[in-house]
């Protein structure tokens, strides 16, 4: 089984672009701290590239940005490539197969989130019932 939990911090803005088949695709990095800290007690950080398709790219280049705290839920992946140098290189990757947004309203700066958000419901208003008729059973 591949299936891989983090939460992190973007760290750049969404890139949204689609396929020549018009599928939509979003790269993006994300920090993850690690549970412990140095011997110096500097927090570690891994960096990990995420890649995901369909409502889920659109979804968080729409309302993620660099900072957004998010929780990835995907497999990982890993490629071989060569470099401009001739060297080749392995490189991990993240697809993200659910991304739950964790940054609140609030902590967003823009109104992304206000104007995405369905208008609240009205609660209706109760009216007092007042049945004098005897009951059946």
């Amino acid at each position: 089984m591949n299936k891989v939990f983090l939460i992190g911090n973007l760290t750049r803005d969404p890139e949204l672009s689609e396929t020549n088949s018009g599928v939509s695709v979003c790269h993006f990095g994300l920090a993850v701290n690690r549970g412990y800290s140095s011997q110096d007690a500097e927090r570690q950080v891994d960096f990990f590239n995420v890649t995901a398709w369909r409502g889920t790219a659109d979804s968080v280049a729409r309302f993620c940005k660099k900072g957004s705290k998010v929780a990835v839920t995907g497999s990982i992946q890993i490629r071989n490539y060569e470099d401009n140098a001739g060297q080749k290189r392995t490189a991990v990757d993240i697809i993200a197969n659910e991304v739950e947004f964790l940054t609140t309203k609030n902590a967003a700066s823009d109104d992304d989130f206000a104007s995405a958000a369905p208008a609240p419901k009205k609660k209706p208003v109760l009216e007092a019932f007042d049945d004098d008729s005897d009951i059946p059973f």
